[in-house]
């Protein structure tokens, strides 16, 4: 015969086992939807860019087990990126190693027996941190661009955008003369009718040329011109 009291534990057993067993439906949702989101998931410890977690979509991408990434470390990503563009995994490790909230961009991977790359877009953040605060691990997101065929115009629209407002972030370093220098050689003046407009030297002219190219980062006078229009230079 049943107490009061043995009845109370055997209601209180029911309703645990029935928490624990909502608590693994609702696990078991969740690692579904990260295994089937539109995205490549993944996590890496800062340190030795060894990948410590991945979901699916990712390995199924790129062509490596989960085990087989961890394995490899960095050399995961020498294997999986374009030549180009592998230097950016170890410029996005040493950005969080000097504290940055986020690092992201555009970058090519293949996948593992493959020829061609496919254009990734990425988003790195700070995932998780030791005693003293310093990141430990890394989380990311990379959505593949290749297969953004449904808004091609707006997709070209936006990438047109965030270049434009690179070229305007680095636009504002210039000083006051070097804008007027680059109006003028966006008009086609050569640097004698530049320095006889403004009422310079022709060297100083041929300075302020050197200097907007450094700044602009571009390598010749057709970049720069091509640069100075995106931002609205006509």
């Amino acid at each position: 015969m049943q107490t009061g009291s043995d009845t109370g534990q055997s209601f209180s057993l029911n309703v645990l086992q029935k928490e624990n067993e909502q608590l693994r439906n609702r696990i078991h949702w969740l690692e579904s939807i990260l295994h089937h989101v539109p995205a490549m998931i993944y996590s890496y410890d800062n340190n030795n860019k060894s990948v410590t977690w991945c979901n699916d979509r990712l390995a199924e991408t790129v062509g490596f087990t989960p085990a087989e990434m961890t394995g490899m470390g960095m050399e995961f990503f020498r294997h999986i990126m374009h030549p180009d563009d592998f230097k950016l995994a170890a410029v996005a490790q040493q950005s969080f190693l000097n504290n940055k909230e986020q690092f992201g961009g555009l970058a090519r991977i293949r996948k593992k027996g493959e020829v061609d790359y496919r254009w990734l877009l990425g988003l790195e953040v700070p995932f998780t941190h030791d005693k003293n605060g310093r990141v430990v691990e890394i989380i990311c997101a990379f959505l593949d661009l290749t297969n953004a065929i449904d808004t091609n115009v707006q997709l070209s629209e936006a990438l047109n955008a965030i270049m434009r407002r690179q070229h305007e972030s680095l636009f504002n370093k210039l000083t006051s003369r070097e804008k007027d220098v680059l109006a003028m050689a966006v008009k086609g003046l050569n640097n004698k009718e530049i320095a006889h407009s403004l009422n310079l030297s022709r060297y100083t002219v041929e300075t302020h040329r050197k200097n907007i190219r450094l700044k602009l980062k571009v390598r010749n006078t057709s970049e720069l011109i091509t640069i100075a229009r995106k931002i609205g230079f006509e």
